[in-house]
């Protein structure tokens, strides 16, 4: 299950207040026509019932010609005054819909990576585009409809009672029937509809993960796993989906009935009203169409209470990003923010677990001097991976401190942060765009010689047919994994920070590439401080020291030449890796 969290009602009432407020008079104007249509819809059954009891008191042809022009310019002006209000309506939810948008992205981008590492691809992914579509499409479509409806049934219902209030209470047995309905649904639907998109969610993120290893499936065989998984996370849904209908098909049921008894009491006690001379024909009349008119904005109301709450679970989903992502830092806050003293970065009595987890390190020391080449190796599992990314200042250790300059690397900004301390991995992406627009990620005012010369320093093939032009990407040029880490590689050099965390950065590249880019980089790094996390263990025979972790605890550091005469921990690993 992910990891993120999700928005309460009364956050998710915040944020869509908000956001009317950010458009407030266009929403006023909103308000207004639609109030003036559903005014100017009251007009014609009333003039019917007008008609009809002139007619019954001797009115001439010219009388009953005055009302019909009147209820025909009132029909029109009704249409007319919709339309505008639809028009508004419409181009409010869609200004309201950018705004959603535009801030998910913002949030998405804020979030810590160790956060975004831990909610996994398929939770991020529905709430970038299922989640915020639908948040979108009610903002555009069920929200202004919704406003029209409710404008029209309250109306409605006032000029019913105005006509005749005994008949009109007809009418109030059927909304009385409705909200009970739906307060039943909405107690429930709520939780429903968020089970339903976390679990879709989940299925998708079980899908992505299947496909992404597709060639690691096939090659150990995991073929029956991955299909019990999936078919676990189709179950999950396809019950979470069950549970939404099962109460989507009771609260219908039971609103068609609303729907159905006022009209069947009216009519019986319309008739019984006017033989007494209670009411009037037209009277009676009116009533009963004001009845059926109010069905349909009725039905309106009560598909689109269906859809918001759907969408409204959506929203919560969306909103509750905010709750997940980093603070912006205000500008007197980054002002008064520690500048570190030094590049020097110390590592002191570090512990740390991932959630749920035991200690992956254990009291861990260690002192780097700036400028010095210090390589990481150990069996897998040790914790090397885990060590590079406390000193990329990606996660908080549990105890101890990780500090650059006297600053605890975590405290420090992602925009200081990464001026100080950059982590490559052998998981590299490459966007949709450019070459060009692919390297000035990590400078934006690189021009095309400084990227040309970032190109050469990783071993760069000028091949690609053109050149910095080149669109990279699935429908155009794709770039294996070796190329995408040379890429990534290039965008170290280009954003030229002081200390470079390596974790198996060459590791999809062949010994021989491999090796000439880690002198390359060694050669343009210069006087800049380097861990290298490698397998690999001539990248240690070429560093100024040597940390060797197992178990998650420092077993050996030291120059290569040391560690090798003391024969411990350091000389049985370059030994045995030697001879294999």
């Amino acid at each position: 299950m992910s990891t993120l969290p999700i928005a309460t009602t009364r956050q998710v009432r915040q944020a869509a207040t908000a956001l009317v407020r950010a458009d407030g008079r266009a929403f006023a104007a909103v308000l207004a026509l639609n109030a003036a249509a559903a005014l100017l819809g009251l007009a014609g059954p009333w003039l019917l019932g007008r008609i009809i009891d002139r007619v019954a008191d001797g009115a001439t042809a010219a009388d009953v010609d005055r009302l019909g022009l009147l209820l025909l310019g009132c029909a029109l002006a009704q249409l007319l005054t919709s339309r505008q209000a639809r028009y508004l309506a419409h181009r409010f939810g869609e200004r309201s819909a950018a705004k959603v948008r535009e801030q998910l992205l913002d949030r998405v981008l804020s979030l810590p990576a160790a956060t975004a590492e831990r909610a996994g691809t398929g939770d991020l992914t529905a709430r970038g585009t299922a989640d915020s579509t639908a948040v979108g499409e009610t903002l555009r479509d069920a929200a202004p409809e919704l406003l029209v409806a409710g404008a029209q049934v309250l109306f409605i219902l006032g000029a019913i009672l105005t006509v005749s209030p005994l008949l009109g209470s007809c009418g109030l047995i059927g909304v009385f029937g409705i909200a009970l309905g739906s307060r039943w649904y909405l107690r429930r639907s709520r939780p429903a509809y968020l089970a339903d998109r976390a679990a879709t969610a989940d299925l998708a993120e079980v899908l992505a993960a299947t496909a992404h290893g597709a060639r690691t499936v096939d090659a150990l065989g995991l073929g029956e796993q991955r299909l019990a998984a999936g078919a676990g996370a189709v179950g999950t849904a396809h019950r979470a989906r069950m549970r939404t209908l099962y109460l989507r098909l009771r609260y219908f049921a039971g609103i068609n009935l609303s729907y159905t008894l006022p009209s069947v009491l009216v009519l019986p006690l319309g008739a019984v009203l006017v033989a007494h001379h209670t009411v009037t024909l037209g009277a009676a009349v009116s009533t009963a169409l004001y009845l059926q008119r109010v069905v349909d904005p009725l039905d309106n109301i009560v598909v689109l209470l269906e859809s918001l709450q759907s969408s409204t679970a959506a929203y919560a989903r969306v909103e509750g990003l905010a709750a997940a992502t980093e603070a912006p830092v205000p500008a007197q806050a980054r002002a008064e923010e520690r500048e570190p003293a030094d590049d020097r970065i110390r590592v002191t009595g570090v512990h740390h677990a991932y959630p749920d987890g035991p200690d992956v390190l254990h009291g861990l020391d260690l002192d780097l001097t700036p400028g010095e080449r210090l390589a990481v190796v150990g069996p897998s599992g040790s914790g090397k991976t885990t060590l590079g990314r406390l000193l990329a200042g990606l996660d908080r250790p549990r105890a101890g401190t990780v500090t650059v300059g006297g600053v605890p690397l975590a405290d420090l900004s992602p925009e200081r942060l990464r001026r100080q301390v950059v982590l490559v991995t052998q998981e590299h992406h490459v966007f949709l765009g450019t070459l060009r627009d692919n390297l000035r990620i990590a400078a934006p005012a690189a021009d095309d010689a400084a990227l040309t010369a970032a190109l050469d320093t990783v071993g760069w093939q000028h091949d690609l047919p053109d050149g910095l032009d080149t669109e990279l990407g699935p429908a155009a040029t794709r770039l294996d994994g070796a190329r995408a880490q040379q890429l990534a590689l290039a965008r170290v050099v280009l954003a030229d920070p002081h200390t470079l965390v390596l974790d198996e950065a060459t590791a999809l590249l062949d010994p021989a590439t491999a090796r000439h880019t880690e002198q390359a980089l060694a050669a343009t790094l210069t006087g800049r401080t380097v861990i290298a996390i490698a397998h690999r263990l001539h990248t240690a025979h070429d560093a100024d020291r040597v940390a060797v972790l197992a178990h998650g605890r420092l077993t050996d550091l030291g120059p290569h030449e040391t560690l090798l005469a003391a024969e411990g921990p350091y000389a049985a690993l370059w030994h045995t890796w030697r001879t294999t």
